[in-house]
C-alpha cells in the first residue's frame, strides 16, 4: 500500500556522510542538513556524545551558528540533544566516562545553552530531581539514558529503549520496565535490525501506546559514506556492512537513517504513519513537505 507522510524528523544521531556532529564545523552541518534532506528528513536535533565541557560548549555554538543560517532546501535544525556528561559509567556504551559528572544544577551551567532541548541522563544520580526539576523551566526534553534508575518521575522520554539501560526485571523496578508500563513516557527505539531483536521490537509495539513510540536511527558518522572505520569517543570504530563496534564488540550506534527503518518496520508489518507524526507531538513542532512512499516502503518523492 503506497502511501503520503510527514517529513521524517530525527531527534537522535550523531551524524551522517562523514560528519560527526562532536567535530564538525558550520559549513559541515550545512552540508548534512542539505543532503539528509533527500532521505526525507526534514528536521533534526543534531547529538552531542560525551566529551570535553569546552568542546561541548564549541559544538553547541557551531550548530546553533548553522541553524542561524541554514538555507531553505535543508533540513529544519530544531536544536541540539545532549546525550553525554550526566551518565552511569556502568551502562556508559561507547561513552568516555572519563568525562562524565554527576547532574547538578551547577554542572549543566557549565554547557547550559538555549539551543540544547534534549537531555539523556541517569535520573538516579539527579539528587532530589534537582537538575529535573531546573530544566522543567528551560524548555528541555529530560530523557532517562545510559543508566540504572527506575523512578522516571520528571522524565519525559527514554533513550534508544533497551539499549544501556536496565532492564526487565521480575521483582522490583527498572528504567526499561518503567519505559513500558508508564503510558505517559515517550520511549526511542532504534529498530534497525541490531540495536533490538525482533521479538522485543513486537514486545514493546504490544506494550507501548503506538502514540508514544519514538522512531531514532542513533546513526554514526559512518552512516552513507565510505568509511569503514572511524574514530568516536576516542576508539576505533569498525563497520563490517553490518553493524558498526569498538575493538571489544560494544555496539556504537546505528549505520541506518529513518528511511532505512522504516522499510524494515514495514516489512515486519508494525509501521504506521502514527509512528512519523509522534516526533511532531513529543516537541510540538511542524514542518512543511511530503514524502511519497510506494508499496515496499520506499520513498519515491519527497516534496517541498
Amino acid at each position: 500500500m503506497s502511501f503520503t507522510s510527514k517529513l521524517l524528523i530525527e531527534q537522535h544521531f550523531h551524524g551522517a556522510f562523514g560528519i560527526n556532529f562532536n567535530d564538525c564545523t558550520v559549513d559541515d552541518v550545512l552540508n548534512l542538513s542539505k543532503e539528509i534532506l533527500k532521505y526525507g528528513i526534514g528536521g533534526i536535533f543534531p547529538t552531542l556524545a560525551t566529551d570535553t565541557v569546552e568542546n561541548i560548549k564549541k559544538q553547541i555554538s557551531v550548530i546553533k551558528q548553522a541553524a542561524s543560517i541554514q538555507p531553505k532546501d535543508s533540513a529544519k535544525i530544531f536544536g541540539v540533544h545532549l546525550e553525554g556528561i550526566f551518565l552511569n559509567p556502568e551502562k556508559k556504551g561507547i561513552h568516555d566516562e572519563k568525562q562524565f559528572l554527576k547532574p547538578t544544577i551547577e554542572n549543566y551551567k557549565l554547557i547550559e545553552d538555549d539551543f540544547i532541548k534534549i537531555l539523556t541522563y541517569a535520573p538516579e544520580f539527579d539528587e532530589n530531581y534537582t537538575l529535573a526539576k531546573y530544566l522543567l523551566t528551560k524548555d528541555v526534553k529530560i530523557q532517562a539514558g545510559h543508566c540504572m534508575g527506575g523512578d522516571l518521575s520528571y522524565c519525559d522520554g527514554v533513550t534508544h529503549l533497551f539499549n544501556a539501560m536496565s532492564g526487565i526485571v521480575q521483582r522490583g523496578t527498572s528504567t526499561a520496565l518503567t519505559a513500558l508500563t508508564d503510558d505517559s513516557i515517550y520511549t526511542e527505539i532504534i529498530a534497525d535490525g541490531v540495536h533490538l531483536s525482533d521479538s522485543i521490537l513486537r514486545l514493546v509495539f504490544k506494550a507501548k501506546p503506538l502514540d508514544k513510540i519514538l522512531l531514532i536511527s542513533d546513526a554514526l558518522p559512518i552512516t552513507k559514506s565510505n568509511l569503514k572505520e572511524m574514530e568516536f569517543e576516542g576508539e576505533t570504530i569498525y563497520f563490517d556492512g553490518e553493524k558498526a563496534t569498538s575493538k571489544d564488540g560494544t555496539i556504537a550506534g546505528s549505520t541506518k537513517l529513518l528511511p532505512d527503518i522504516i522499510k524494515r518496520l514495514g516489512l515486519m508489518g508494525l509501521f504506521t504513519p502514527q509512528l512519523i507524526k509522534n516526533t511532531y507531538n513529543y516537541h510540538n513542532i511542524n514542518l512543511e513537505g511530503k514524502i511519497e512512499w510506494d508499496d515496499h516502503f520506499n520513498i519515491v518523492k519527497v516534496n517541498l
